[in-house]
């Protein structure tokens, strides 16, 4: 009897945004997704009115036949009355998104600090809702606003969610950048706990830039090539601005891009 063939190891899913085609919609996230060979998406929940109707997302995915990895919470200044005002309750309904249309993990930022009720329970309030919903919530790590030579930390209980006691983390290339913090160390020290990765990039200036990978600062490539051999099991999401791509050409051009730059560095190791 012949010995069995080596198969070629599967490519790693890598995911894409919702928030990476603004200022065009949720349907047209989903399209592009499938078409440029996106294994799946994440959804942002924002002011487009798609984004927050579990049932259109659903239908969004089967059409297009491309699943929902992760839902982000509205957590932007921007998004603070979608689905209410309450934080808490904005989670539920993350949480009720995700379990509907089959993700695993819901997306979360730390509070702003003027949310201090909200913030004073918020490491064992989020460890409250994984464990009642199955869901995993993912906190992201921000960065302090600056202005000239002054920092304001607007995130409680911190921008760094490293130090708590949280079971689940996000890492936002961009965000470590603003920060002035280096995204592959942050890797290491999030060890296990990494869940989540929203792909892109930053040059470390005071804005939050979410370049396409590799056209910033960070250790993007090194990133993804950490977590190919780390045995990383999380979603590697494409979260980029291309609102300055032009066009709709140009968009696409970049979003393939991106996806080009995660399939090479974020490859299983040869067998």
């Amino acid at each position: 009897m012949s010995p069995p063939v080596p198969q070629p190891a599967a490519a790693p899913a890598v995911a894409l945004s919702t928030a990476s085609v603004y200022p065009e919609s949720t349907p047209t996230a989903f399209e592009m997704a499938a078409r440029l060979g996106y294994d799946a998406v994440e959804v942002m929940v924002g002011m487009d009115e798609t984004s927050q109707d579990i049932e259109q997302v659903r239908h969004l995915s089967e059409y297009h036949d491309v699943p929902v990895c992760a839902v982000h919470a509205p957590c932007l200044l921007i998004t603070q009355r979608v689905w209410g005002t309450d934080p808490w309750a904005k989670l539920e309904t993350s949480a009720e998104m995700a379990r509907e249309v089959g993700a695993d993990v819901v997306v979360v930022h730390p509070p702003f600090r003027w949310q201090r009720d909200y913030a004073r329970g918020f490491v064992e309030g989020i460890a409250v809702l994984e464990e009642r919903t199955g869901v995993s919530f993912a906190v992201e790590n921000m960065y302090p606003w600056r202005a000239s030579r002054r920092e304001m930390q607007v995130y409680l209980p911190h921008w760094d969610p490293v130090g708590f006691d949280y079971t689940n983390l996000t890492l936002d290339v961009s965000h470590a950048a603003t920060a002035q913090v280096d995204a592959l160390d942050m890797a290491v020290r999030m060890g296990d706990r990494l869940r989540h990765l929203h792909l892109t990039d930053g040059a470390g200036s005071a804005k939050d830039e979410h370049l396409i990978p590799g056209r910033g600062t960070q250790p993007v490539a090194e990133l993804l090539e950490h977590l190919a051999t780390s045995g990383f099991g999380g979603h590697v999401v494409l979260e980029v601005n291309t609102r300055r791509s032009g066009n709709r050409s140009g968009r696409e051009t970049d979003l393939m891009e991106g996806l080009a730059f995660a399939r090479l560095h974020f490859a299983p190791a040869p067998a």
